[in-house]
């Protein structure tokens, strides 16, 4: 079996799964780690069996053929732009990058470099996200009218404080939006297609210790008059849970729950409980519910579900590498989740709904509105 010379781009919580699916991956000979922190990038190394590199042009003189990025989310485009560059293909942690700015220079460099870029967005790998958009390309729901996405949970201060870059604009580029809900964000526009233009706001409701926003809510129209919600919250306590519905013409319903049970933080804790179908009002197939519902708790417990579904996607980008087709999901696919998020930035800093496609804005230096603009 052909084999890909891997690398992991950053050291921290989600790096340890990336690299222990690159060392299970028949395709993958994982043979680099890269972080700024050179006793740290030495110690992740040693525990994985990878060589540690303190930049990403030393790095790729090791032969390294393919890249999984996973540092603080501003750090996405500097350091995948360099090893597109330098002639590697890249699968890039969710979300693509923090602004629509850099999502366009990955993007970029992908081309110009011919290389492959890819955002992991294991979510849909999910047998319940599978049936649902099934059920959609079947036609089983007519045209898809409605979409809603709910997403709610609790990040309290020793979260934020298990790492320095949590919590602030720069070192994260932003809360619920950015870290926990772009998954859900991602399974939204995959249901129901393109959007036409939408009407955001959000707030930091009771988490005072940082800047970023715990909640956020947003409508949406799509192109074709579908409409959405959004609805996404890191201030309910206790609680997580992840649903995502779409609704159909014909009336029929179908839905998944991707998280639930106690709150996961990646490289802290484990998945504990199955995802689901919650809703399925198909025609005929109401009774299948109970079936799935038993089945895919089986099967949970056959896995390890904090890594399986990123292993599968990365095997699926490596995949791709190899047989030059495009991977599952793309970067052109990652921005769109990025297009949304910015769009409710901006929707509260204007005051009005926000039409699509959006570009990134230069010359501002107020981060799409995230930060507030200088008296």
């Amino acid at each position: 079996m052909d084999k890909l010379k891997t690398a992991v781009i950053g050291y921290g919580k989600v790096a340890r799964i990336h690299a222990e699916a690159l060392r299970e991956i028949p395709e993958s000979e994982l043979v680099a780690v890269c972080g700024r922190d050179a006793a740290k990038a030495r110690a992740f190394g040693e525990q994985h069996g990878a060589r540690p590199f303190t930049s990403v042009d030393e790095m790729m003189g090791a032969g390294v053929q393919a890249v999984v990025v996973a540092t603080p989310h501003p750090a996405h485009a500097s350091v995948t732009a360099a090893a597109l560059r330098a002639g590697a293909h890249a699968i890039v942690e969710k979300p693509l990058a923090s602004s629509l700015e850099d999502c366009d220079a990955m993007i970029g460099a992908a081309r110009a470099a011919g290389r492959k870029l890819a955002t992991i967005s294991q979510r849909r790998l999910y047998a319940p996200t599978r049936r649902v958009r099934d059920a959609i390309d079947a036609g089983k729901l007519g045209r898809p009218v409605l979409g809603t996405v709910t997403m709610l949970g609790w990040r309290d201060e020793r979260y934020y404080r298990s790492d320095p870059w949590r919590g602030s604009w720069d070192g994260e580029g932003g809360g619920v939006l950015v870290n926990q809900a772009p998954h859900q964000i991602d399974l939204l526009q995959w249901f129901m297609g393109d959007v036409e233009e939408l009407y955001g706001a959000w707030a930091n409701l009771n988490h005072p210790y940082v800047e970023v926003e715990d909640t956020s809510i947003a409508i949406l129209r799509f192109r074709g008059g579908a409409l959405g919600n959004i609805l996404v919250s890191n201030s309910q306590n206790p609680a997580l849970f992840g649903r995502v519905w779409v609704h159909g013409a014909n009336g029929a319903t179908v839905g998944v729950q991707t998280d639930g049970g106690a709150m996961f933080i990646a490289g802290m804790s484990s998945v504990t409980e199955p995802p689901i179908n919650d809703v399925w009002k198909v025609s005929g197939e109401e009774d299948m519910l109970t079936r799935w519902q038993k089945e895919d708790a089986a099967f949970f417990r056959t896995i390890d579900a904090t890594k399986h579904y990123h292993r599968l996607q990365i095997r699926d980008f490596l995949q791709a590498i190899l047989e030059d087709r495009e991977p599952l999901v793309s970067g052109e696919e990652g921005r769109k989740t990025v297009e949304i998020v910015t769009a409710i930035y901006r929707s509260q800093r204007d005051g009005r709904a926000v039409k699509f496609p959006l570009r990134p804005e230069r010359g501002r230096t107020d981060f799409d509105g995230r930060r507030p603009t200088p008296a």
